[in-house]
């Protein structure tokens, strides 16, 4: 019985924080589907990434917020009912996620596992040969509590993101990667340090006080990224 008053405890407190969370009105007001969206958002306002035109791959896509940014940045005048982007799209976005999700008007969605190489192959198939400007991941593992394996799951997106980039990303490109602080988090930052030129650490104000996650931002491939493009 105790653990269950706990556990309605810690319901209750959850609840009470969404519904009063000012990012969660936010998001109803303006039509996002997640208040993750405002994430995306300051980080692209405070290092200039997202442009129209571009190509963008959104990893960890699911439930579409940071795509439903994306959309309104490449269509920024076209808003229909409910706040969203509607109209020509002035780029390419390709979402992908384990879960599915409702469908953005423009943006391609494939849903799968990214650590599954088929999957993987797929969404290289997906992109026809274009170099991507900028990819953006939301991916998190499910986490068990325990650092060390924890930090290994952590480690492992990471890589999967760093090496997506190493072969379609283009030069100038960039990557923003959700990432977490504690056990590992100095080899997440050193392993992009190898990958990039400018390396960033973000944590926008719209990421609860709480939560561990921060972001990185890569920028500029070194040498060994994909060429050419």
């Amino acid at each position: 019985m105790k653990v269950q008053t706990k556990s309605k405890k810690v319901n209750k407190a959850w609840l009470n924080d969404h519904v009063t969370d000012p990012y969660v009105r936010l998001a109803q007001k303006e039509g996002y589907r997640s208040r993750a969206a405002y994430k995306l958002k300051e980080i692209d306002e405070a290092m200039h990434l997202i442009k129209p035109g571009q190509v963008v791959v959104d990893l960890g896509a699911a439930p579409g917020a940071w795509s439903q940014y994306l959309r309104r940045k490449f269509a920024p005048k076209a808003v229909g009912q409910g706040g969203a982007a509607v109209g020509a799209l002035d780029g390419r976005i390709v979402a992908l996620d384990l879960l599915d999700f409702e469908p953005i008007e423009g943006v391609q969605f494939i849903q799968g596992d990214f650590r599954e190489q088929a999957v993987a192959d797929e969404l290289a198939a997906s992109l026809d040969g274009a170099a991507v400007d900028v990819v953006v991941s939301d991916m998190a593992p499910n986490l068990s509590g325990i650092g060390a394996a924890d930090a290994a799951r952590v480690e492992h997106l990471v890589e999967l993101a760093i090496e997506f980039c190493t072969q379609h990303l283009k030069p100038e490109g960039s990557l923003v990667c959700k990432v977490f602080h504690g056990s590992g988090y100095d080899a997440l930052v050193k392993r992009f340090q190898a990958a990039f030129q400018t390396v960033k650490p973000l944590k926008p104000k719209a990421s609860r006080d709480r939560s561990s996650e921060t972001f990185l931002i890569g920028r500029r491939l070194r040498l060994g990224g994909r060429s050419g493009a």
